[in-house]
């Protein structure tokens, strides 16, 4: 990503976890799609903190990225030997020298990305040669990548789901393509082998497919957790009750609390989204108390009752 992630979600390079975590809830609550439909710029936006949380939430990623940069984080980067170049360097004298790390010779590390005296570059140059060398072909080369999308349903992404695809032209077998359980929009899933052939004789580069994923009428994710409004009746709401919450499994049996408000919210753990190397996120239920539709005579008898047993002071306390 071109843009730092402690920037996107607005926090310091040594806030923990959890700060982390309730910086992007924040924000992608803020800027989630079902909130800014037809909302590019809000989009964009989404999908960068989404990015951002994807690096500063993964350890790995991240001490790579505190490290090197955005440079750490891309595919075939070789951490060790950047990190034993770096040391060696910083060893070196002003003025350089051709020894290598730990007494082996620096042709033997770099190979032929040392510039010999007199000639174009010099010792400054190793460095950018290294990664220069790395794409330079010996012999049959793998072909190039190429990058395609997808959409899938919510439920689809979550649990995930097998999808086959046909290249545009529609010549060629389908490719029989698995996304995980667990991928976000914006996430990319390689299918090796798929991409455009060698132009002399290696293997074929891979399929990039990048996933996108539709909203769902019911539940919102944030991160790996999940949520859903669900309506209780007046009565369900005074006395409390036993009701079902659907989920990413099924439903689930859940106590509603005797006195339970509109907006009050109980977490069901580990009933979010599970990702494979991930703790299964949670669900968030959001209880809303929904007053009867009937225009019946007895309904509104009965309305009437309760009104007299109703405070009168109710908003008394609410101002400006």
């Amino acid at each position: 990503m071109a843009t730092d992630p402690y920037t996107v979600l607005a926090v310091p390079k040594n806030a923990d976890a959890a700060t982390i975590k309730k910086a992007y809830r924040k924000l992608a609550q803020k800027l989630h799609p079902d909130k800014n439909p037809g909302n590019k710029p809000a989009e964009t936006k989404f999908k960068a903190v989404n990015q951002a949380y994807d690096i500063l939430s993964d350890e790995k990623k991240r001490k790579l990225y505190d490290e090197f940069g955005e440079e750490g984080l891309r595919e075939g980067f070789d951490a060790e030997r950047v990190r034993t170049y770096k040391n060696w360097s910083s060893r070196q004298p002003a003025g350089g020298g051709r020894g290598g790390p730990e007494g082996v010779r620096i042709e033997d590390l770099f190979g032929d990305a040392v510039r010999q005296p007199g000639g174009a570059g010099g010792m400054g140059d190793i460095f950018g040669d290294m990664f220069a060398r790395q794409r330079r072909p010996r012999g049959p080369v793998k072909g190039q990548d190429l990058e395609s999308e997808v959409t899938v349903d919510f439920s689809s992404a979550v649990r995930g789901t097998m999808l086959e695809l046909r290249n545009q032209a529609g010549a060629g077998e389908p490719v029989a393509v698995r996304v995980p359980a667990g991928a976000a929009d914006g996430s990319r899933v390689r299918i090796s082998g798929h991409g455009a052939p060698s132009p002399n004789g290696g293997p074929p580069g891979d399929l990039l497919l990048q996933i996108h994923v539709t909203p769902h009428k019911y539940f919102r994710r944030e991160g790996d957790d999940l949520h859903i409004d669900l309506p209780i009746t007046v009565s369900e709401a005074y006395r409390g009750a036993k009701v079902k919450v659907p989920t990413v499994e099924g439903s689930v049996s859940l106590k509603v609390p005797e006195g339970t408000l509109s907006g009050n919210v109980l977490r069901l753990r580990g009933k979010g989204v599970a990702r494979k190397g991930k703790p299964e996120g949670d669900l968030y239920v959001h209880f809303l108390v929904q007053p009867p539709t009937s225009k019946s005579e007895e309904v509104k008898a009965l309305i009437d009752k309760l009104a007299a047993h109703e405070s009168e002071n109710l908003r008394d306390a609410i101002a400006f």
